[in-house]
């Protein structure tokens, strides 16, 4: 069976954006495979762990449609899925390693290590391990083991020859041995690093495919040695290409929002940002979609990708493409799911209470005004925001026909009737002898703040003839 898996660290706000990549990719490749997707919790790094951040990685994961069949939350045949709770199968394989010569004691302490990388750094020299522990004898370990205690151990990396590995995207690669680190596997606290955990966790979970960010690939010739010095076949390894910012750097916080947190907050829909994630670094010249062009579900992803449909390098993450889309499957929605969702997100992230209190019955009649201009549900208060509270007009404006139009409008007959309430106004305009439209734009910006928005009439009759004469009278006795 196909096992795929995504490692999260929860030692940031919340899940980065390229995870969300990487779980789409994983989950999408099980699921057209008949297989498992499981996410796992690499909270080995206790110093920079975050409070709080597993669980909004697996919010956000949830938010996402992502959920795994397997993980901390649900559980599943290889529990536990959390590496805090696995210290014991880490320290036993170790030693395991260190048994059969794959691995070594050492007992260097931090101040000469930190004094060794600054002397390669000065040379030009790549900084890593230079093998002072490597050959001690078993009685010289057995003596620092009793003398000192405190110890790490690494990695017996072979000092020629090379590493190669098969890769699905990239294909054959390959590492000259004696440029990778003897990489310490447990640390003197019984912590294993990334590289022994992440090994020995796939090996036990049966993962299938190892399918992550090209990042990873120096750290892949430590992973095939492991897997070697434990006997154990390799999975397959592919790696994809990075979110990048327009300076083609690995996309960052500096750059562009990373949180997946930020894009639900700023009402982007979960189906949107999945779409615009699965064309980054993929080809979907074969693919079979409705419709044709962009668009398309993670189902419709289901059905047509492969792995080979990776690039290796991606495009530049470009927020202005993304909200372009987001807009797009806003306008796909149903009046009454767009409702709903705006609903939703008002209650959860509105500052105005008014906005924040409305219901899908509230919304109903609203949505079909602005629904077209939305890019994001966030949209929703600058485009219709005025319709529940009198908008701040500024003064700046030259407001020049609010006297007419109030005096006309006034005793205009109600409920107004969009071809009479057009009439009048066009009469105004020729009485005075200007253009229609700048009268219909003093309206506009005196009813609703906004030089361009909903339709205006529509606009009114939500607002009621009440209102919007009201709206009207204060700017004409403050201009």
């Amino acid at each position: 069976m196909v096992r795929t898996r995504i490692a999260p660290s929860p030692t940031g706000e919340d899940l980065h954006i390229g995870n969300v990549y990487t779980a789409l990719i994983n989950r999408v490749f099980a699921k057209k495979n008949d297989g498992k997707f499981i996410v796992r919790i690499e909270d080995t790094d206790r110093a920079r762990l975050v409070v709080g951040s597993e669980e909004r990685i697996l919010k956000s994961l949830d938010w996402f449609g992502l959920s795994p069949d397997e993980g901390t939350a649900v559980g599943g045949p290889y529990t536990p899925y959390r590496q805090s709770e696995r210290l014991g199968l880490y320290k036993r394989f170790a030693q395991e390693l260190v048994s059969g010569g794959f691995a070594y004691y050492c007992f260097c302490p931090p101040e000469r290590l930190e004094t060794m990388k600054k002397d390669q750094v000065k040379k030009g020299l790549q900084p890593m391990y230079d093998g002072t522990c490597k050959g001690l004898s078993g009685e010289e370990v057995n003596k620092k083991l009793n003398a000192l205690g405190k110890h790490v151990i690494r990695l017996n990396v072979p000092e020629s020859g090379e590493t190669v590995f098969e890769d699905v995207i990239r294909g054959r690669v390959s590492f000259e041995n004696s440029l990778i680190d003897d990489q310490i596997l447990l640390k003197s606290d019984g912590f294993p690093t990334y590289h022994l955990a992440v090994v020995v966790d796939d090996h036990l979970m049966e993962i299938t495919h190892i399918i992550r960010a090209e990042e990873w690939i120096s750290s892949t010739p430590k992973h095939v040695l492991l897997y070697r010095y434990f006997g154990w076949s390799l999975p397959v390894f592919a790696h994809g290409p990075i979110l990048r910012n327009p300076d083609r750097s690995k996309l960052s916080k500096r750059h562009n929002p990373v949180w997946a947190s930020w894009y639900k907050e700023q009402g982007f829909l979960p189906e949107a940002v999945l779409n615009y994630l699965a064309l980054m670094g993929c080809s979907i010249s074969n693919w079979v979609i409705p419709g044709g062009g962009e668009i398309f579900s993670m189902k419709v992803m289901e059905e047509n990708f492969t792995l080979e449909d990776l690039r290796p390098v991606g495009p530049a993450f470009d927020l202005k493409k993304l909200e372009w889309m987001n807009g797009e499957y806003i306008r796909l929605l149903s009046n009454e799911n767009l409702a709903t969702r705006l609903s939703n997100y008002l209650k959860e992230y509105s500052t105005d209470a008014v906005t924040r209190g409305l219901s899908v019955q509230n919304l109903l009649p609203i949505v079909p005004l602005i629904k077209e201009r939305m890019k994001k549900l966030s949209d929703f208060e600058f485009l219709a925001g005025f319709l529940f509270k009198k908008p701040a007009v500024s003064l700046e404006y030259p407001f020049r026909y609010m006297q007419q139009l109030h005096e006309t409008l006034s005793v205009l007959q109600k409920p107004w009737v969009k071809e009479d309430w057009e009439k009048v106004i066009r009469k105004v305009a020729a009485d005075l002898g200007v253009k229609a439209g700048e009268v219909f734009m003093d309206l506009r910006v005196a009813v609703t703040g906004l030089r361009v928005g909903p339709d205006l009439f529509d606009s009114i009759k939500i607002l009621g003839e009440v209102e919007t004469l009201a709206r009207i009278d204060s700017v004409k006795n403050s201009s």
